[in-house]
Parts: structure tokens; C-alpha cells; sequence
């Protein structure tokens, strides 16, 4: 039988949109990019154009990476199968993925996503508190499961998810536009104080907390690095009064914030269960959970079919083999300083270039109307994160006002693609700058007037091709493959 040519632009983008769920969400609504190859640090579209990838958090070690391929392949030829039997490859992973992590943190449970792995967590932290409830950061994410999106406020508004009683939500530790600020006086205490509040609240109504569960470079409201002794205060308080603290590591665990191989390390604590999924496999779908001894016999019995599965060890394995092989903690500490440096240096010449954070590959530019009010300019950072992708740049623009440009790409990076990208953000950034300004949005000094909070898309200097298309009909009518011309 012959085989059946490849699908047009037009053809995959019609038949989506017959065929998958108006929920399921592109990365660019507007001409979005259809990908047909990637590369280390690069992917490519099928007109043959070459991106930079500056938020492929998942291609952990670079997409495609030959060895990381060549190990998935090898074991694919030889067995897959369920992780009810005795499996070389899952112990060894272990052994390896355990030598990364502080003494007691020392049980492994594989699962197959970093949603599996929080749920997994929840249920160990309540099996060995004999608690149910969990505190959780405002604007946090940790993943689709039914249970996350309870502990998940970013997606509250928008799932129509009711509060519980069993959720408990501090805030985020956000010191450029959060309630306690870099001039606060020791604002890590004052945030951590925020938790103990929350704990003392939930035992007046007879309540217990069981968990507090969070990222530790808070990639959901766009890539927060807490202030100093933040973690120690707030892990503290949750221990006093019984509950265990997890760190979520799917975002930037496994090296990416340079300095350590895990996040929390920076921070100087240790928690009870740490959680990590996507870079684990470098696509490929792996998670896991690792925590004491103690914790982990407090769940009389687990299983899951695919977790921890020959190939999907291999790949594990191989992907550690790359970040040792390939130093790629230095690397990430390296580039991470050529990015923030690049982008600290042209902060001044922006008035709409409110801040600058991150650690490692973990990077938030915060796009604002102006330096002084801090409003947050969601418009201006989706047109900026649209005139990046005509500079062939793929980069995001997240957080819970959409107006943090974030940097995660493949470990891979390097200073020369930094100063490709904060050479190409600068001029973008001055192109929105001038066309704000014309229209009486910002002063030369960048105050923004008072009756504008946003910046109109349809009054800037993006090309407003970009920002059309004929083919977003709201209602399209299911089609077969062989009906699209």
C-alpha cells in the first residue's frame, strides 16, 4: 500500500482543529508553528526554518540527543514490558538517581509524569501524617490530575474549581510585585509567617495539615527565587505542627538551576518527598518520587504498569550519563549568568523591563507599563513573545498575569545563543517601547497614563499579519484526511 504524503500546513491545522478538544491549546494562537525536527537546542519547522528553543524545559539534554536516542532504541529492541518483574535497569537507576539527593531521601516510586508523581506524594504525606490538609502558593500549578488542580490555584478560575476546605493558600514569595517586597525588612520571615497563619487557622477549625507542597524556584508565577531563609522558616513551621514538606522538582530540578543538581539545594533545606517528572526522560514519559524509608512504608501497597519500565530507564540512564558527561551543571551556571547579566545590562534602557530573575536555565523578564507602578503588560509581553518567534526565537510569555518572558530551554544552551536572544529582545522590546509611546500609552520616562492598563495589541508596531488569520473560525466541521485539499 502506498504510503500517504504528508499532511499541509493547512491540512494539520484544519484537521486539529476538527479533531482535538478547543481546550487543548497551542503555543502561538496565531500562525502557530508546525514542527517536524529538533536538534540539541533547535527546532525545525516544515518550511525548513530553524528555531531557537528557549522553553523546551522537556528535551532536558537537547532534543534528540544521540545518546539518549540510541539507549530508548537499544532497549526497545530487547524487552518492554511491565514493572511487576525484577528489572536491572530500574534498580541501577536508582542506585544513580539516589547518589544526587541527601541520605535520607532514599526510596524511589516510578511513575510516568510529574502530575502521577504529586498525586503520589499527596497520598504518601497523608498516609504517614494521618492528615488530609495541604498548603499550597497562590497562582501554583502542579499538574492535570483532579486532585492537583484542587492544589493548583492558577487553574481555579478557569476549571471553575470551588476552593476546598483541605486547601490552604499562602502567598507567593514574590518580593518585586508581592505583598512584602524587596524593601521589606527580612521578607523571608514575613512570607514564611504567611504559612505558620495558615497552619494556625487550619487547627482553630479543627483542621490538620499534612503537606506543604511547592516548587522552590517558582516557575508558575513566573520562575520567583524566594527571598533568603524563606524555605528554612516555612518548612519549619509545617514540621512543628506535623506535616511534611515536598519539593516539586518537574520544572527545574536535575541540574538546571547550575549550582546544585536539585532546586532545593540552593535554599539550604532538605524536604520529607521530592517530586520530578519531565527531564527525567528527556521526553521520553518518566517520573518519580523519592523519599525516606519511614514515609515510604507508610503506604501498604503501590503499582503502576509502566513506571519504571526497561526503556524507560535506559532512557534515564542516558540522560544522566549526559548531564555528567557533558558538565551540564556548569554549563547551566554559566549560561544562565551570560543570560541574566545580557539581560541586566539592557534593563536600564527599557521602561517597560520591570525586572530581571532566575537562576541557572530557570530565567522571568517581567514585562510592566512602567518601572514605578509595576502593572504587569500582559499585551506588550505576547506581542514580544510574537516578534521573538519572527527573529526565530521560541520563548514564552507565563506567570499569573502572562507578562513574564521565560527561559527554560534545553540544557544544552549556550552564551552564544544568550546573546542572540538578548540582542533580539532588545530591539522587539524598543520596537513595542516606540509604538506605545506614539500613542500616548508611556511618557519618555515610562509612566504609563491612567486610563491604560494594558497595551492594545492592535495599536503596536507588531505586524498585524501576525496577529489575523482567516482560518480561526470558532466552529469547524469534523473532516477526514482525504477531504482536505
Amino acid at each position: 500500500m502506498p504510503e500517504k504524503p504528508e499532511l499541509s500546513y493547512k491540512q494539520t491545522l484544519q484537521m486539529r482543529r476538527s479533531y482535538l478538544g478547543k481546550s487543548v491549546k497551542l503555543h502561538f494562537d496565531v500562525k502557530p508553528v508546525k514542527l517536524v525536527r529538533g536538534s540539541r537546542q533547535y527546532l525545525y519547522d516544515d518550511s525548513g526554518n530553524e528555531y531557537l528553543d528557549c522553553i523546551s524545559n522537556v528535551s532536558h539534554v537537547g532534543h534528540c540527543h544521540p545518546h539518549v536516542v540510541h539507549a530508548g532504541q537499544e532497549q526497545m529492541a530487547k524487552l518492554t514490558t511491565c514493572s511487576g518483574f525484577l528489572n536491572e535497569k530500574m534498580v541501577d537507576y536508582c542506585k544513580r538517581i539516589i547518589a544526587t539527593l541527601p541520605d535520607k531521601l532514599c526510596v524511589c516510586y516510578f511513575l510516568n509524569s510529574g502530575s502521577e508523581a504529586n498525586d503520589m506524594a499527596l497520598r504518601l504525606a497523608r498516609a504517614f501524617t494521618g492528615h488530609d490538609d495541604v498548603i499550597c502558593l497562590d497562582n501554583a500549578y502542579h499538574g492535570n490530575i483532579e486532585q492537583l488542580l484542587e492544589v493548583s490555584p492558577s487553574r481555579w478560575k478557569k476549571c471553575g474549581i470551588i476552593k476546598k476546605d483541605w486547601v490552604h493558600t499562602v502567598p507567593c514569595p514574590d518580593t518585586y510585585r508581592g505583598k512584602y517586597r524587596e524593601d521589606s525588612q527580612n521578607p523571608g520571615l514575613l512570607y514564611a509567617n504567611e504559612v505558620k497563619d495558615a497552619i494556625n487557622k487550619a487547627i482553630a477549625n479543627g483542621r490538620n495539615i499534612a503537606a506543604f507542597l511547592s516548587e522552590t524556584v517558582i516557575s508558575s508565577s513566573g520562575y520567583i527565587n524566594p527571598p533568603d531563609k524563606y524555605f528554612k522558616h516555612a518548612y519549619r513551621h509545617v514540621r512543628e505542627a506535623g506535616g511534611l514538606c515536598i519539593a516539586d522538582e518537574v520544572q527545574v530540578g536535575m541540574g538546571r538551576t547550575g549550582e546544585h543538581f536539585w532546586s532545593f539545594q540552593n535554599f539550604d533545606v532538605i524536604p520529607d518527598i521530592v517530586t520530578v517528572g519531565k527531564p527525567l526522560g528527556n521526553g521520553h514519559p518518566m517520573a518519580l518520587v523519592i523519599t525516606t524509608k519511614e514515609i515510604a512504608d507508610s503506604v501498604c501497597e503501590y503499582s503502576n504498569s509502566f513506571g519504571g519500565n526497561p526503556v524507560a530507564c535506559a532512557v534515564g540512564i542516558a540522560v544522566l550519563d549526559v548531564i555528567k558527561n557533558e558538565q551540564m551543571l556548569s554549563s547551566a551556571k554559566s549560561v544562565g549568568k551570560c543570560l541574566l547579566d545580557g539581560f541586566r545590562a539592557i534593563l536600564p534602557n527599557h521602561p517597560m523591563m520591570g525586572d530581571v530573575r532566575g537562576i541557572g536555565l530557570a530565567i522571568g523578564v517581567e514585562i510592566v507599563m512602567d518601572k514605578e507602578s509595576r502593572k504587569p503588560a500582559k499585551e506588550a509581553a505576547e506581542i514580544l513573545a510574537y516578534k521573538m518567534k519572527e527573529k526565530k526565537i521560541i520563548i514564552s510569555n507565563e506567570g499569573p498575569d502572562k507578562n513574564v518572558m521565560c527561559l527554560i530551554p534545553p540544557m544544552c544552551f549556550t552564551c552564544e545563543n544568550a546573546r542572540r536572544v538578548v540582542q533580539a529582545m532588545d530591539i522587539a522590546l524598543s520596537d513595542i517601547e516606540k509604538g506605545a509611546s506614539e500613542v500616548g500609552l508611556t511618557t519618555a520616562t515610562g509612566s504609563s497614563t491612567d486610563q491604560c492598563e494594558v497595551v492594545p495589541l492592535n495599536i503596536l508596531s507588531a505586524d498585524t499579519s501576525q496577529l489575523s488569520d482567516s482560518d480561526d473560525e470558532p466552529n469547524v466541521k469534523r473532516v477526514r484526511y482525504d477531504d482536505v485539499d
